[in-house]
């Protein structure tokens, strides 16, 4: 029975929730203005700080009534005011309230009232914008759905210093891409919020901040136009050098370390600037220290991550930074049992994003990585690392699993380590399990480190062979994603590279001759070098050439007489010849260019072109056509002479390129043997 009456006790504590908020609706619907502006009141007071009374007020209608009674001439500037001021209230509510304003369409209300004279309202106005702006449901596109929205903003920055605070935040936010760098930054964004910089509100100048790094993010021209801005006679630089001194508060050190770390990515500050080396990095290596909020530690690696990864000079340096290297070491044990954290809030929230940190490291360690032997060894020799970067290629998170996928991968870049820790922790098969079933912006790192441990000297190399590799190469060079595309056939050429015929064949028979004649005409170049390197590789050693030509000569005759005759460019034109060539060595395969006039023409024509390297690959296919010692030569040579290229040989002869000149005189030493 008592399940029978479970029932009606909560609709009745639910009716009773509704209907005590039920009356500050229905107060905004009063005939007398002075009771509505009396119940907008009430209601503010009503919903600070409590969750359950906004969403009961957003049930119960309210929203609609009080952006009806904000846009309304007739309502007073007071009401106006009041309803903006609930309804920013409503906003910080939950994610849920946030997208029922959404639905209401306040953004436009919102905006609409920024067109007032009434700088209270104004602000009011702009907080609410703030608050819905700043919520990850909202759409940043509806900033700049009218054009005429962001030069009021830049024009209201001058009227207060809350204005110029929300703006400021609303833009930061608001900043995504390329694209909306540009808007602000033709709208005057720079010149409108530089001297903010200066102002006596830390929350103004912080907003300013955060600001110009959204703007000058992988953003070439807002960068070098930074660089030159000068405030109170100060160049922009120097004051954010100021701003990450030690005794500035955390936020804005790192706030204005990305600031300079942005310009200087983005090329409009030297990478040996002493702003970059005694500044900038420094702060970004004291940011990593055990000492620092979570947060601050995920931002301070990330950022620095970012600004060493093209320049192998700072990775050195911040190598020997503060000990780096084992300071990251720590963001694998936190929080630990020991953690000094007596707030449980915070501990509470630290556990829930200790998988940022690791993230964070691997990013890090990955950028310092990437050069530097030395310190690749360092980083490999941290207590634990390999087990902690192959638990890391298991990870729930897919963001920690990408950057340990790329921690690796810029390991593997040492013949060192894929001799050694490679080998000792068969990081191979936790790879080969990634590669499995993974995002695609996983595969990419994945499959280029594969390429890696599958160069000849690499001991993975066999048992990668073994775990069913070749299938799986394969089916990437079928992506979509040119990135895979190009992974997949460029690891089966390092596979193919001084390979046994066995894996020749096995790689041929997977791939299928239709799909390497797809990929001998993909539209991305890289993917194309990659293939003429794969079949380059496959045809060489004689018996290989010969087996191979034997039964895919036709096709590949083919697909090298289009190459050539293509609008291609020189490198490829010239791999394309370096086949050639390799055919020619063939014991049989020869025949095949032998019988074949258009080809001839062809190796004809690029001997006399008038790009070198081009007329080195040609020689190549000549000399191995006419040398003296196989059987045939003494036809090959006459055929070749009736044609005219014995002349040519003598012309090169002549050659200034010295390199040239000496092949064409070897060549036609087998005219004279």
């Amino acid at each position: 029975m008592a399940c029978l009456l479970e029932t009606p006790i909560r609709m009745s504590v639910l009716s009773e929730v509704t209907a005590s908020s039920r009356h500050y609706v229905d107060r905004l619907f009063d005939p007398d203005p002075q009771k509505v502006l009396q119940g907008v009141i009430d209601m503010k007071n009503a919903v600070i700080g409590n969750n359950k009374q906004k969403a009961n007020l957003i049930v119960l209608g309210a929203v609609p009534r009080l952006l009806y009674l904000l846009q309304q001439e007739t309502s007073s500037t007071e009401l106006k005011t009041e309803c903006a001021v609930v309804l920013g209230s409503l906003a910080m509510g939950t994610e849920n309230n946030v997208k029922s304003l959404l639905d209401c369409h306040i953004i436009p209300a919102l905006l609409q009232g920024l067109l007032s004279l009434d700088l209270k309202f104004i602000e009011a106005c702009l907080r609410c914008l703030r608050t819905i702006f700043t919520s990850p449901v909202t759409p940043e596109e509806l900033l700049y759905t009218d054009a005429t929205v962001i030069p009021h903003l830049m024009a209201l920055l001058s009227k207060s210093r809350y204005t110029q605070e929300y703006i400021c935040q609303i833009f930061s936010h608001c900043c995504k891409g390329p694209d909306h760098q540009t808007i602000l930054f033709n709208h005057g964004a720079v010149q409108n919020i530089a001297h903010l910089l200066t102002s006596v509100s830390y929350k103004v100048r912080m907003q300013a901040l955060k600001c110009f790094s959204v703007l000058a993010f992988e953003n070439p021209q807002v960068s070098m136009t930074l660089v030159n801005v000068l405030v109170d006679g100060e160049l922009l630089p120097q004051i954010f050098v100021k701003m990450l001194q030690r005794d500035k508060p955390i936020e804005m050190q790192l706030t204005s370390a990305k600031c300079l770390t942005y310009m200087c990515r983005a090329g409009a500050i030297r990478t040996d600037d002493n702003c970059i080396v005694l500044k900038t990095l420094p702060c970004l290596v004291r940011m990593c220290s055990k000492e620092r909020l979570l947060e601050e530690r995920v931002e301070g690696a990330e950022t620095l991550a970012y600004l060493i990864e093209p320049d192998v000079e700072l990775q050195r340096i911040a190598s020997i930074t503060d000990h780096l290297i084992a300071m990251l070491a720590d963001y694998f044990k936190y929080p630990s049992s020991v953690s000094a954290i007596t707030d449980i809030k915070r501990l509470d929230h630290d556990l829930k994003h200790a998988h940022e940190l690791r993230q964070a490291a691997f990013k890090l360690y990955a950028s310092l990585g990437a050069n530097d032997e030395d310190i690749r060894k360092k980083i490999i020799e941290t207590e634990n690392m390999m087990d902690r970067i192959v638990t890391g290629l298991s990870e729930s998170s897919v963001k920690v699993r990408l950057a340990a996928v790329r921690c690796l991968h810029s390991l593997s870049r040492s013949v060192q380590q894929l001799r050694t820790s490679f080998q000792d922790h068969a990081v191979w098969k936790p790879l080969m399990k990634v590669l499995q079933n993974a995002p695609d912006e996983i595969l990419v790192v994945a499959s280029s480190m594969l390429c890696n441990l599958l160069l000849e000297f690499s001991p993975s190399k066999e048992p990668i062979l073994e775990s069913g590799a070749v299938e799986l190469l394969c089916g990437l060079t079928q992506s979509e994603n040119p990135a895979l595309r190009v992974n997949g056939i460029w690891a089966l050429m390092n596979m193919a590279f001084q390979a046994e015929q066995k894996i020749k064949a096995d790689i041929l028979r997977s791939l299928s001759t239709e799909q390497l004649f797809r990929l001998l005409s993909d539209s991305d170049l890289n993917v194309l070098m990659k293939t003429l390197g794969l079949l380059r590789n496959l045809l060489s050693t004689r018996p290989h050439i010969d087996k191979i030509m034997s039964t895919h000569g036709k096709q590949i005759m083919q697909a090298v007489t289009l190459i050539l005759e293509g609008e291609h460019n020189i490198e490829v034109k010239e791999q394309t010849l370096c086949i050639l060539a390799n055919i020619a060595d063939g014991t049989t395969a020869k025949e095949l260019i032998m019988t074949n006039d258009d080809i001839l023409q062809k190796i004809k024509y690029y001997m006399g072109h008038s790009h070198v390297k081009l007329q080195l690959a040609a020689m190549f296919c000549i000399s191995n056509l006419i040398w003296n010692e196989e059987e045939g030569s003494q036809e090959r040579q006459d055929k070749l002479r009736d044609m005219g290229i014995v002349d040519i040989l003598h012309k090169l002869s002549q050659s200034p390129d010295s390199n040239l000149c000496d092949k064409a005189k070897t060549a036609l030493q087998q005219y004279l043997a």
